[in-house]
């Protein structure tokens, strides 16, 4: 008795190796902080992928919202353009009508659905990306606000106004640098003027 031939296609590259999508890119990266604690920060690249995921979360969540309208706008105008249920007793339905009336009052829905989901991503996503934190392009950056700060109150103490709140005139200048300047900073800095913009 002969023995079955095992199926040459069972073991083809086709049917065993499975495929996956290919990892999506990192949004955030590591990258160190300013500050000693936390040492590192999840933080984006630079402005443009600050941005690009900014606009990529409004766009996404406007879809999604408006996607939700229509089929609630197309819900609420059958109901409101389908005729009174006595009606079909007395006479035939206008079908012509009726889809006339659905497609204007859809449209209507939606028009005004469309204002509201722009609002809805907004609110969603303005407060998180407030929040994160964006990478210095070049690695480091002179905080000019806090330099200000450490200069007022450097000169107040040279002309012995006193108030030099912890100013060490031994400190290096690698010091003052560390607490002058920065690998990173809020996204709440940029979006200030989108915000302001509408």
């Amino acid at each position: 008795m002969a023995t079955p031939q095992p199926d040459v296609d069972d073991y083809s590259p086709s049917s065993t190796i499975i495929t996956f999508d290919p990892p999506l890119p990192l949004l955030r990266h590591p990258l160190p902080s300013s500050s000693s604690s936390p040492p590192f920060l999840l933080a984006f690249k630079d402005a443009h992928s600050f941005f690009t995921a900014y606009k990529s979360c409004q766009s996404t969540l406007t879809s999604q919202c408006e996607a939700g309208a229509l089929i609630g706008c197309a819900i609420a105008a059958s109901n409101k353009c389908k005729p009174p249920w006595w009606k079909s007793f007395f006479s035939k339905p206008d079908l012509a009508e009726r889809e006339r009336c659905e497609d204007r009052e859809t449209r209507v829905c939606v028009e005004a659905a469309k204002a509201r989901c722009g609002e809805y991503a907004k609110g969603k996503c303005q407060p998180v990306f407030r929040d994160a934190w964006i990478g210095v392009e070049g690695g480091r950056k002179v905080d000019w606000r806090e330099a200000s700060k450490l200069m007022f109150w450097a000169c107040a103490a040279e002309r012995g106004l006193g108030l030099g709140f912890g100013l060490d005139r031994t400190g290096s200048w690698a010091d003052f640098r560390s607490q002058v300047e920065v690998t990173s900073y809020k996204g709440s800095e940029l979006l200030g003027d989108v915000i302001k913009d509408g």
